[in-house]
């Protein structure tokens, strides 16, 4: 009788390990179906983000900021309002998120046309180098015109101030090539009447398209090389 509890134990055992192993195995499976399904959550995720990012960014052009509501995003991105909320708490969320965005793409494409060497070509064709993929650039983004240039978006005002320091600053640089006997003064002067002119012909260019679209970017190259050219006293060399 004595043996009779060991030998009890001895059959329970091989259960005992074989429950214990599928519970451990259970374990590992959950975590490994967790590992799996968060990638799979943070890439449906990022696409909502995506859709509500390109909805807004078509209100914004469509009706501007002001006008613009967490209603109207969500209903062009085909979500419930609800839907919209997990991701963004309010508008100005909306626009502050889609702004960074464009802000760093429209940066690097002013890397682009600014680059160094195109300070050694001709008048004309330096225009069609610098303001042909800035052109392009807002036409494909026209929220990025929207946002950078309305008003009432107090989260992108530094922003917005700092796009046009910069775009300022890269001007003045090319000008104090082709002009270098242009004083300081002269030269931000001039710099700021350029982007005066280009930001009013943009918006003529962003309401238009096709052939109209391409008259109104000949026309304003014509303005700028009959403005700057004058200034241009020597040639300019490296």
């Amino acid at each position: 009788m004595p043996e009779r509890p060991q030998a009890e134990n001895a059959a329970k055992a091989p259960k005992a390990a074989k429950k214990a192993a599928q519970k451990t195995a259970g374990k590992t499976a959950k975590k490994t179906a967790e590992k799996t399904a968060a990638p799979r959550r943070q890439a449906r995720g990022e696409r909502r983000i995506a859709q509500l990012l390109d909805a807004a960014a078509s209100v914004f052009c469509r009706t501007g900021y002001a006008a613009a509501s967490t209603n109207a995003i969500a209903r062009e991105a085909e979500v419930s309002p609800g839907t919209l909320y997990q991701f963004f708490p309010n508008k100005e969320a909306i626009a502050i998120h889609l702004g960074d965005e464009l802000l760093r793409r429209a940066r690097d494409m002013h890397g682009q046309a600014f680059l160094p060497e195109n300070l050694d070509k001709p008048l004309p064709e330096l225009l069609d180098a610098v303001l042909d993929p800035v052109i392009a650039f807002n036409c494909e983004n026209p929220a990025f015109w929207a946002l950078m240039h309305g008003s009432g978006i107090p989260g992108i005002t530094q922003e917005r101030e700092e796009l046009h320091s910069g775009l300022l600053a890269r001007v003045q640089d090319i000008l104090r090539t082709f002009c270098p006997d242009g004083s300081p003064e002269e030269l931000t002067r001039v710099s700021g009447m350029i982007l005066g002119i280009f930001k009013a012909a943009l918006d003529l260019i962003l309401a238009s398209e096709g052939a109209e679209r391409a008259a109104y970017i000949a026309e304003l190259k014509i303005v700028l090389l009959r403005y700057v050219e004058p200034m241009v006293t020597t040639p300019h060399l490296h």
